[in-house]
């Protein structure tokens, strides 16, 4: 069974938003359950900071051994911060996707748009658990 803390909002592509300290930036990675399904991370491509993106672009892409899947925006912004940390060990999304694992933290454009994701208890729906 996959961790999907309350705390966070999620995508129906996997993706998690969690708050900072900043209530304008937030954490992106992929949940638990996405890295699981993916199997070992061995690579990771993102974006640079002071990239901009909508709701629902491309931001990069994640390699595991069994595939290669893109990351997609939760909401439009800026990149503030890259986790540099994927670019030696990519396998911190699978032993802490929620921690030390993230992978963008983004300057929020539109705050309204953080209530067009899915809840904990919608996404523990999205993905049957």
């Amino acid at each position: 069974m996959s961790n999907i803390p309350d705390s966070l909002h999620y995508t129906e592509e996997h993706e998690y938003v969690k708050a900072t300290e900043d209530p304008a930036v937030f954490q992106i990675g992929i949940t638990d359950y996405a890295q699981g399904e993916l199997g070992d991370v061995v690579y990771v491509d993102l974006p640079k900071a002071g990239a901009k993106f909508a709701r629902l672009d491309v931001f990069g892409t994640i390699e595991a051994v069994k595939a290669v899947s893109e990351l997609f925006c939760p909401v439009s912004g800026q990149v503030e911060e890259v986790n540099e940390a994927l670019e030696k060990d990519p396998g911190l999304v699978n032993s802490d996707p929620y921690g030390e694992g993230w992978m963008i933290k983004l300057r929020v454009k539109n705050l309204a748009e953080l209530d067009q994701l899915l809840t904990a208890e919608d996404y523990s729906g999205h993905i049957g658990q």
